[in-house]
C-alpha cells in the first residue's frame, strides 16, 4: 500500500466510521446472534491474493458489526463507559501512522516529552496535589489500564516496605494489601501477580449506607497484622467503586497510612474524570496523602481505550523498583540522567505513542468542553434517578454522586433479575447488575457523548412498562 493507495483507503475507512457513528441509534446495542456466528462466517484461512479495501469494509458491515456490543451506542448503560471521540480516533490514527516505539527517551524524544506534558496538563485540570507534577519529585505516565496501575503501585509499595530487598530477593516476608470489600478485582489480581496470593489481601468492611471503606476497620486490620508479625505494604482506596461509585474517605484513610508508613494508592479509574469540574472535586479531598493515583481518560473523558493516567509522588521509588538496564538499551541520554525513560515506569518494555490521542482530545474539547461532557452525564443520571424515586415499585440502592444510578424493584431479587433480562433483550438498551448489601441491583451508567435526554427517557419507559408485565396488579401504581 503506497501513500496514494493509503490515502484512498483511508478516506473510505474514515467515511465508514462516520457512517457507523451516525447510524448507531438505529442498531441494537448488543448482538442478537448466537455464539459462533461470526466465526462461522469467516473463512478458514487468509486469502491467497490481496483484496481491495471495499471487500474488507463490506465484511465489516455484514459479518463484524452485527456481532458487536456497541459501546458507543447512546443506549449503552452497562459497566462503566469506555467511550471514544473523533479527536481521539484521529490521534490514534496519527500514532499508528508514525509507528513510534517510545520505550526510551532516545527512541522517541517527542513521544516521551509530550506524554510528560499531557500528564501535567491533566494534573492541573483535575487540580491534583503539586507532588504529582513533573516539576517536583513526582510525575505521571500513561498505563494501559487501572489494573496495570494497581500492579505497578503494588510492586513499588513492596519495594518500599521491604527496604529495597524485594527487588533482589523477592517476597521474603508476609506482606499485606488492604482495600474495601467494594475494591476492584484488579487489586486482588495485582496481589496474586506480585506473589502475595489471595490471603495477602485484607478486605475492609464498608459503611452499609455509603458503601465506602470504614477507616476504623482499616486501622484494626493493620494493627492485627502488625501484632501477628506481618508487614502492611499498601492500601488501595477508591474514588468511584465499580458496583455503586462509592467514594472512600481519603483524608481519614490517608492519615492512617501516614501513621503506619503504608503506601496509599488511590484508584479513581471511573470517577476521577469528574474532578475536571470544580464542584465535583470534593471526592478528592485528602488526596495529598496519596503515594500514587490513577484515573482512566478512556472511561469518561472521551479518550479511546487504552489510556490510564497514573501518577506517583516520588518517581525515584518507582524507577528503582522496576528498572532493568541491559547493555543493548544503554544510551547517552539515559546515562546523562536528564531524561525520563518510561520503560522504567511500567511492566512491559515497549510502549505506544498514546499521548497523541490525549493531546488531540484536550486540544479539541478544551477545559470547558470536557466539563460540559461530565456535567451532562451527571445531569442525565440525576434525571433517571428522579424517575426511580417517583415510582413506588422501584428504589434506589446507593447514592449517585456521578453518572451511575443503582436501583432495584422492591419486589425482590427474582423480579429485578427478570426485569434486567427482558429490558436488555429488546436491544434498545444495555444495563448490567451488581449486588448491594446482598440484594440484586441494576446499574445504569451514563457516559456516551451521544446519549441525550430522550435515550435516558427511553430506558426508563422500557423499565417501567416491562415492570408492568412482571408485577401483580396490586403492585402497580395508579396513574
Amino acid at each position: 500500500m503506497d501513500p496514494e493507495e493509503f490515502r484512498r483507503a483511508g478516506h473510505a475507512v474514515v467515511d465508514w466510521i462516520a457512517d457507523y457513528w451516525s447510524t448507531l441509534d438505529a442498531r441494537p446495542v448488543t448482538s442478537q446472534d448466537p455464539p459462533g456466528t461470526v466465526a462461522a462466517a469467516l473463512p478458514a484461512g487468509p486469502p491467497t491474493a490481496g483484496e481491495p479495501i471495499e471487500a474488507v469494509l463490506a465484511d465489516l458491515d455484514s459479518v463484524v458489526t452485527p456481532g458487536l456490543t456497541h459501546w458507543q451506542h447512546p443506549g449503552f448503560f452497562a459497566y462503566f463507559p469506555a467511550n471514544t471521540s473523533g479527536p481521539s480516533v484521529l490521534g490514534d490514527l496519527v500514532s499508528s501512522g508514525l509507528g513510534v516505539q517510545g520505550m526510551l527517551w532516545a527512541t522517541g524524544p517527542a513521544c516521551t516529552e509530550l506524554e510528560t506534558r499531557m500528564l501535567d496538563w491533566l494534573a492541573g485540570l483535575l487540580d491534583l496535589p503539586e507532588r504529582f507534577h513533573s516539576s517536583g519529585r513526582g510525575g505521571g505516565v500513561i498505563q494501559d489500564s487501572a489494573s496495570s496501575a494497581a500492579l505497578v503501585a503494588t510492586l513499588t509499595a513492596l519495594h518500599r516496605a521491604s527496604g529495597g530487598r524485594w527487588r533482589g530477593v523477592g517476597v521474603d516476608r508476609r506482606y499485606r494489601a488492604y482495600t474495601s470489600t467494594q475494591g476492584h478485582s484488579s487489586i486482588e489480581k495485582a496481589a496474586r501477580i506480585a506473589g502475595l496470593g489471595d490471603e495477602g489481601v485484607r478486605p475492609i468492611e464498608v459503611d452499609p449506607e455509603t458503601q465506602a471503606m470504614r477507616p476504623a476497620a482499616l486501622r484494626a486490620a493493620i494493627e492485627a497484622d502488625l501484632a501477628a508479625g506481618e508487614v502492611p505494604a499498601i492500601v488501595v482506596a477508591t474514588i468511584g467503586t465499580t458496583s455503586t461509585s462509592a467514594v472512600d474517605p481519603l483524608r481519614e484513610i490517608g492519615a492512617i497510612c501516614a501513621e503506619y508508613g503504608v503506601w496509599l494508592h488511590v484508584d479513581a479509574a471511573y470517577a476521577g474524570a469528574a474532578a475536571v469540574c470544580p464542584e465535583l472535586r470534593w471526592s478528592h479531598a485528602g488526596l495529598e496523602y496519596a503515594d500514587s493515583y490513577c484515573f482512566d481518560p478512556h472511561k469518561w473523558l472521551l479518550t479511546g481505550f487504552d489510556c490510564d493516567a497514573f501518577w506517583v509522588a516520588d518517581a525515584a521509588e518507582l524507577v528503582e523498583a522496576l528498572t532493568v538496564l541491559p547493555e543493548y538499551l544503554r544510551n547517552a541520554a539515559t546515562e546523562s540522567g536528564a531524561v525520563i525513560d518510561y520503560r522504567d515506569w511500567q511492566v512491559p518494555l515497549g510502549r505506544r505513542f498514546r499521548a497523541l490521542k490525549l493531546w488531540f482530545v484536550l486540544r479539541w474539547y478544551g477545559v470547558e468542553g470536557l466539563r460540559a461532557h461530565i456535567r451532562s452525564g451527571v445531569a442525565l443520571a440525576a434525571r433517571f434517578a428522579d424517575r426511580i424515586r417517583a415510582d413506588d415499585r422501584f428504589e434506589l440502592t446507593a447514592p449517585h454522586p456521578f453518572s451511575l444510578v443503582c436501583f432495584r424493584l422492591r419486589a425482590g431479587d427474582e423480579p429485578s433479575a427478570a426485569l434486567l433480562e427482558r429490558v436488555n433483550a429488546t436491544g434498545r438498551v444495555y444495563l448490567t447488575h451488581t449486588r448491594v448489601g446482598g440484594r440484586y441491583t441494576l446499574r445504569l451508567a451514563v457516559g456516551s457523548p451521544q446519549t441525550r435526554d430522550e435515550h435516558v427517557d427511553e430506558a426508563w419507559e422500557l423499565l417501567r412498562t416491562t415492570a408492568d408485565g412482571l408485577l401483580p396488579e396490586d403492585d402497580r401504581p395508579t396513574r
